[in-house]
């Protein structure tokens, strides 16, 4: 793995990201993690607040990334091939940010250096979230919350 280095989120390519890199850019907001319901007849997708059981809701983040497939076979493993394939990342999310060409916001940690700012700026999973484990029926929990 390389360095990451100073601004590379601005000055590298996504499919041209080391894996460091690749990592680094996921700003820990856990709304990836988050179920979605999708309408048969028109494709559209709703949010819900319902997270992934491997969610820290605390953290917002995976409670075990490295292994999360073997708990969670369906995890999307996003890639900068896989990137047009997968609709329904969030607004905020750096991934989909970088690759429409647009910059980070000015909460994400790279660009602020805190690791709290996506939090305090209402863009992560922390406070508003329930674990799969305890939701029951997706469609009593879905959201009116633009992810």
């Amino acid at each position: 793995m390389g360095a990451v280095t100073t601004r590379f989120w601005e000055d590298i390519p996504l499919e041209k990201l080391d894996r460091a890199q690749w990592e680094a850019l996921c700003d820990g907001c856990g709304k990836c993690c988050l179920h979605k319901l999708q309408d048969e007849d028109t494709g559209e997708i709703a949010a819900t607040n319902v997270a992934c059981r491997l969610l820290d809701r605390h953290e917002s983040r995976c409670s075990d990334y490295r292994h999360r497939r073997a708990h969670v076979p369906d995890c999307v493993q996003l890639s900068p091939a896989r990137m047009e394939a997968i609709s329904w990342l969030p607004r905020t999310c750096a991934y989909r940010l970088r690759g429409e060409g647009k910059p980070l916001p000015d909460w994400h940690y790279l660009v602020c250096g805190d690791r709290e700012a996506v939090h305090r700026a209402g863009e992560s999973t922390r406070g508003w979230t329930i674990s799969e484990d305890m939701a029951g029926d997706m469609e009593h929990h879905m959201v009116d919350r633009e992810l």
